[in-house]
């Protein structure tokens, strides 16, 4: 256990950790394997050419956020989806996908890139979304995979080939109650950006609206960071065994719009819902 501390912590110290949310995203030029490398919107040579003639210095760097991980290849592989930066040139190269460990259960898993992006004057203030592909030895069995000592996911409670994030209450599903924790477990389970705010609109046994608010802009973090403005959803979940599924999106006023796609849902939980304003 303590050698895999020390990968860790080596892992830890060569990365540097952006922190943000972007309005752009575009998709990975291919996958990679474990140790090989993917192309993103610029080839490598005219990546390692821009950046020389700018004098940009490229360092190794760990994604943005994590968007997600799948299976493929009938479980040999895991698919992780990560938003990385960009702008006017290429902005990341060497995009790596790999086992470092499997213990006590969990699959450890590391995803990195070199880019210019900690300079400003690089332009690599935009993001994009990109797909690293890990193979593995064996069809996943393990319960947990975790993605740089950061990210985990379980394939419980999840709807295959899709992995579920575990939330602030680990990896069990959390029972589809009308309480904080319970909703905190739907916004895991959306596709929706980390930065996220969440406003429950209606709550029974059975249905589940929340309003989710995510913050937009160049590079998000701090409120001064370019993030004044937002893009607001309005989710729809049924209860399920594992917990609250995500089921339609309707930002119309009333049941009229929402009863066109779940005409089941109870008239009690959208008569009284305003318009969303989506930002």
């Amino acid at each position: 256990m303590w050698q895999r501390g020390i990968r860790m912590v080596g892992l830890c110290a060569a990365l540097v950790i952006l922190a943000g949310c972007g309005s752009e995203t575009v998709g990975a030029g291919g996958t990679v394997g474990t140790g090989e490398t993917v192309e993103t919107v610029e080839t490598a040579t005219t990546a390692e050419e821009a950046a020389g003639a700018a004098g940009l210095r490229w360092t190794l760097s760990a994604p943005i956020r994590i968007d997600g991980v799948r299976t493929a290849d009938g479980g040999r592989s895991l698919v992780v989806a990560a938003e990385v930066p960009a702008g006017p040139r290429a902005c990341v190269r060497g995009l790596r996908g790999e086992v470092e460990t499997v213990e006590n259960g969990t699959v450890y898993v590391s995803v990195t890139y070199e880019s210019p992006s900690g300079d400003r004057a690089s332009g690599c203030t935009r993001t994009q979304r990109v797909e690293a592909t890990v193979k593995l030895r064996e069809p996943l069995r393990s319960p947990r995979v975790m993605v740089n000592s950061r990210d985990v996911y379980t394939p419980a409670g999840a709807t295959p080939p899709a992995l579920r994030k575990c939330g602030e209450n680990g990896c069990d599903p959390t029972p589809p109650r009308c309480t904080s924790s319970s909703y905190e477990q739907a916004v895991n389970d959306t596709d929706v950006p980390q930065h996220t705010s969440r406003e429950e609109r209606g709550c029974d046994d059975t249905w589940l609206v929340l309003d989710l608010s995510t913050r937009m802009g160049p590079v998000c973090g701090d409120a001064d960071a370019g993030c004044s403005s937002s893009v607001s959803q309005r989710w729809f979940y049924r209860a399920e065994a594992s917990g609250w599924r995500p089921v339609a999106t309707n930002g119309d006023a009333g049941c009229a719009g929402i009863h066109k796609v779940l005409p089941e849902l109870p008239a009690r939980l959208c008569a009284s819902l305003p318009r969303l304003d989506r930002g």
